[in-house]
């Protein structure tokens, strides 16, 4: 899912947010995680644990336009990112020895700046499919959530039952678990893949597409944002077992690394405590 807020939608209108950055990766931006951002592009191929040691960086691909694992608030006049996995990805960086950088893309480029070597890790609630391992490696699953299909609240009775949802349009974020999901379990709806998480729901909520499916925990944030809109009763199966991190093939010294941090982290609680942290942020700029 990046890719709900009222500046969110602001934004949606204005200008697109992540799944965020030109989907020509020599043109996207990065931002460090105390939000400032700058124009270095990691150009090096070698992602290894040795190499983001030596300099000083580890740099972390995502679309933030999906609440509340990343996504933008504005902070002191300036945009900055932030969400449950960028709090994750802090604690990665810290164990490491080194700086966070955080590298914005449209949702459909992480996988491309990943094996290009523009980034060190992908973190954009990404499930480890099996199409996906068979060209990435993948940490161990952080965090689970169910998938959810959002409706006009005046339509709910009318697309209740996946039955109801045949021949309709159904709005997926393009290269996410979500439109394959559509694409296996929705055959005879008409499913409409879109960039930015934004612009499915602004199409959801001017009757362009009559339905989307997103991840629960982001599904629910909107829904508090628009009451014009809510959970249809039709449920899909979600076989991928959770979100985890992606990296480039090879990088074993790398994923054991980030696979003792999120053991950690989980030990301690801390991922649920930064889920809620997230939640907070995301009501509060109701």
């Amino acid at each position: 899912m990046k890719k709900f807020l009222s500046f969110f939608v602001a934004a949606a209108l204005s200008f697109s947010l992540v799944a965020c950055g030109n989907s020509n990766i020599q043109s996207s931006s990065e931002t460090s995680s105390s939000g400032e951002e700058t124009s270095k592009q990691t150009t090096s191929s070698d992602n290894s644990l040795n190499h983001i040691k030596e300099k000083g960086v580890l740099v972390m691909a995502t679309s933030p336009d999906y609440p509340p694992y990343e996504f933008k608030i504005l902070e002191n006049g300036k945009e900055k990112v932030v969400g449950f996995d960028i709090n994750i990805a802090e604690e990665i960086a810290k164990d490491i020895g080194v700086e966070l950088r955080v590298l914005e893309l449209d949702f459909n480029s992480l996988l491309v700046a990943l094996n290009a070597g523009n980034a060190d890790m992908v973190m954009a609630g990404m499930s480890p499919t099996e199409e996906r391992r068979k060209s990435i490696d993948f940490s161990d699953i952080y965090y689970l959530a169910n998938q959810a299909i959002i409706v006009p609240s005046d339509k709910k009775e009318q697309l209740n039952t996946l039955e109801d949802l045949k021949g309709k349009k159904i709005g997926v974020q393009k290269g996410s678990i979500q439109e394959q999901i559509a694409n296996s379990q929705l055959k005879e709806s008409n499913i409409v893949p879109l960039v930015k998480m934004p612009n499915i729901i602004l199409d959801l909520k001017t009757g362009h597409i009559d339905a989307a499916i997103i991840e629960k925990p982001v599904a629910d944030g909107y829904i508090k944002q628009y009451p014009d809109l809510t959970l249809s009763d039709a449920k899909i199966i979600d076989e991928t077992g959770g979100c985890a991190i992606a990296f480039k093939k090879g990088n074993e010294e790398l994923v054991n690394q980030v696979n003792s941090t999120l053991e950690r982290l989980k030990k301690e609680n801390l991922i649920n405590e930064y889920v809620k942290k997230a939640n907070e942020i995301v009501n509060k700029l109701n």
